[in-house]
């Protein structure tokens, strides 16, 4: 659907390429029945889950357990007026399987921290996929991709 304001929509897949290319995302959750919006570093895993590593005693891991959120990351170029913004929503857990926390650990997944106490790992199910490109570009790879770092 076009808006004519200057926005375009994205389709599943090219919303989860683009979610590829960015480590710092927002984490959406509710506290205290009103809504919460957290920055966090991220990787998007094989089976296009988003990974969070964080310690296991932070507010965001007790909020978002077996919770609905969504997760939104984006990249912007200014000078060039285009970018892109990707909304995912779906099922938070946190990683209790050893074996996984070990798999995950070898991804790289930064945290704010240098190593969060009893650090463990949120997994967001990419349920539901929404995205927006700003602009026209001549092909999705055109889009601005954000450094990861």
């Amino acid at each position: 659907m076009d808006y004519h304001d200057g926005f375009r929509e994205l389709g599943d897949r090219e919303c989860l390429r683009l979610l590829a290319t960015a480590s710092i995302g927002r984490i959406v959750f509710t506290h205290h029945a009103l809504p919460a919006v957290l920055p966090v570093r991220y990787v998007l895993d094989h089976d296009s889950a988003i990974v969070v590593r964080t310690s296991k005693t932070s507010h965001m891991a007790v909020k978002v357990d077996d919770a609905i959120v969504s997760f939104e990351a984006d990249c912007f170029d200014e000078d060039a007026r285009s970018g892109w913004s990707v909304v995912v929503t779906g099922r938070a857990e946190l990683v209790t399987d050893p074996v996984e926390r070990r798999r995950l650990r070898a991804l790289d997944v930064r945290s704010w921290g240098a190593n969060p106490p009893e650090e463990t790992y949120i997994r967001i199910a990419c349920d539901l996929v929404a995205g927006r490109s700003l602009g026209r570009p001549p092909d999705a790879d055109a889009l601005p991709a954000c450094p990861i770092g």
